[in-house]
């Protein structure tokens, strides 16, 4: 018998990907379970093709479609329904979007399993709670953002994984669909503008956190949180061809890098063998036709969301998961037509500068802050619909 992969979040692109992968090495690894939040059709399909032996959906109204469509399953639904993915697994990829993955990131690992995480808000949002828990006998979190993967692989050339001789991280961007382009130039771009990724395929929220650089303001706190590294060791470079997905630099002066074509299957695929690799090359390259790698510093001002999430990773406690709450509701909002493109820093500015300064010691005040931010939010969106 092989690995007993769980996927949450089975329906979205990183579960149809890990998917793909579990089918490439069926002598390595087994699909135990999978869930999504909504898509009962293709929960179903995929149950159908897959044959789990559990099937979990978060909204409750589809319970009996699920138990009729699949009478040989063990169907699970409502709210503790993905997070319990965990319980018969070996390993639960966390491909949820946004802080509805809290609770699984947490189940797995207080259930003392690996943790193939995708979902980074729940890091994010929850570090010092999610830190707590990483402490689990067991308990083991691999990164599948192909950024924090490319620094996972990078830092076993160290001693020790984050050790002494670490000296600064570099993230890469793409610089999304409007690299090069200033604020004055954004002030008319359209939802589709911004889902048009050069180089990746993501679902309409992570790819206009791209096109605003929020998502690697994002990955900065989880870069922080996940290796233990000041914000000041954690630098970004614009990288539009995608094949060098980070770096690490030692306090002698070597740089570490991993490069790759853009292909999720990789950094997915390293989280569920770990500390092995599988043997499909996902990502492979053709030196002879690479061409040329650029790097460029990332524009600040235009793309202000990045800078807003060094603020608040600097500022602690709680204002991750003020950052990361405000900018669901602005990417909502824009997607809807509500706000347009540039709105959605100046939004999170707004938010951010209202952060309560409490601290995230607990899942309650997690929580509590993520409702808060949210309605925060919420208001300033309003007025300025309103104005």
């Amino acid at each position: 018998m092989g690995t007993r992969v769980a996927v949450a979040g089975s329906t979205g692109s990183i579960g149809v990907q890990t998917l793909e992968v579990v089918a490439a090495e069926p002598e390595r690894f087994e699909v135990w379970g999978i869930g999504a939040s909504t898509s009962v059709e293709k929960l179903v399909e995929q149950a159908r093709r897959i044959r789990p032996q559990v099937v979990a959906i978060a909204d409750p109204t589809h319970e009996g479609t699920l138990r009729e469509q699949l009478p040989d399953c063990d169907v699970r639904a409502g709210s503790d329904a993905l997070a319990s993915l965990a319980e018969g697994a070996d390993v639960v990829v966390n491909g949820v979007v946004g802080f509805a993955g809290l609770p699984v990131t947490m189940a797995t690992l207080l259930a003392g399993k690996r943790l193939a995480l995708a979902n980074k808000e729940s890091l994010i949002a929850a570090g010092p709670v999610v830190a707590a828990a990483r402490r689990t006998s067991g308990a083991e979190l691999v990164p599948v953002d192909s950024e924090h993967c490319a620094v996972h692989q990078c830092l076993r050339a160290s001693a020790t994984l984050g050790g002494a001789d670490l000296a600064r991280i570099v993230l890469t961007a793409s610089g999304g669909p409007f690299r090069g382009r200033n604020r004055a130039d954004l002030a008319q771009v359209t939802v589709n503008d911004a889902l048009a990724h050069p180089t990746w395929s993501m679902g309409p929220k992570i790819t206009v956190d791209s096109s605003t650089l929020m998502n690697k303001g994002l990955e900065v706190i989880e870069a922080h949180e996940l290796f233990d590294a000041p914000y000041d060791q954690i630098e970004v470079v614009v990288h539009p061809q995608s094949i060098v997905h980070s770096m690490v630099e030692f306090t002698d002066g070597a740089t570490v890098a991993q490069l790759s074509m853009p292909d999720m299957r990789l950094p997915i695929g390293y989280a569920l063998a770990y500390p092995e690799r599988i043997s499909t090359p996902f990502g492979r390259m053709d030196w002879a036709a690479t061409g040329r790698l650029d790097f460029e510093a990332p524009d600040l001002e235009t793309f202000g969301c990045l800078r807003l999430a060094y603020e608040a990773g600097r500022l602690g406690g709680t204002a991750p998961a003020w950052l990361n709450a405000g900018n669901e509701v602005a990417v909502a909002a824009f997607l809807d037509g509500r706000i347009p493109w540039i709105a959605i820093s100046d939004v999170l500015s707004e938010v951010l500068s209202r952060h309560d300064g409490n601290s995230a010691d607990s899942i309650d005040a997690v929580i509590e802050a993520d409702r808060t931010a949210r309605a925060t939010a919420a208001q300033v969106i309003e007025r300025r619909q309103a104005a």
